[in-house]
């Protein structure tokens, strides 16, 4: 008779663990930008407190807004992505022979970078000689370091949502 009763809790447990892991699969995201800043909050004002690259494998554990509360994939290390950054599409930079098929594209590699290669940059200056490039150029070049943005808000008396 407890042989009876043992084996449909036994395959209930199976069952639910096999959910457990399929939902986790479910919430597993690629980093689609070249450069992903995980915060310590849900705003871009928040203290930046990792960065992950083109490729890099998360789990999206909440939602809030526009942004994803991530745990980095094998790593207990938790903190906030903006949303517009991750793909459900598994991305894979350098493929093994078994994950050639599922590889990042060149026009995936060069969206997630500066949307432009090389030849994509020729043909659109070619076909619009009026554009000039210099301000974006610039721009690109610019970096504003974590303790720049963070004295900008205090010298400004800003309160940003989510803190910094």
């Amino acid at each position: 008779m407890k042989k009876i009763t043992i084996i449909p809790i036994v395959l209930l447990i199976v069952g639910l663990l096999g959910l457990t892991v399929l939902a986790g699969e479910q919430n597993k995201m690629s980093v689609q930008v070249k450069e992903g800043a995980v915060r310590s909050s849900p705003s871009f004002l928040a203290k930046i407190i990792a960065k992950l690259e083109y490729g890099d494998q998360v789990v999206v554990k909440e939602e809030k807004s526009s942004w994803s509360k991530i745990e980095l994939a094998g790593v207990y290390s938790q903190g906030w992505i903006h949303s517009s950054a991750l793909s459900s599409k598994k991305i894979i930079v350098n493929p093994g022979d078994s994950d050639v098929d599922q590889a990042a594209s060149d026009d995936e590699l060069t969206l997630a970078g500066r949307g432009f290669n090389q030849e994509v940059e020729q043909k659109f200056r070619s076909r619009n000689p009026d554009v000039d490039f210099t301000w974006i150029d610039r721009m690109e070049k610019m970096v504003v370091s974590q303790d720049q943005i963070q004295n900008f808000i205090q010298s400004g008396g800003l309160n940003p949502e989510g803190g910094i």
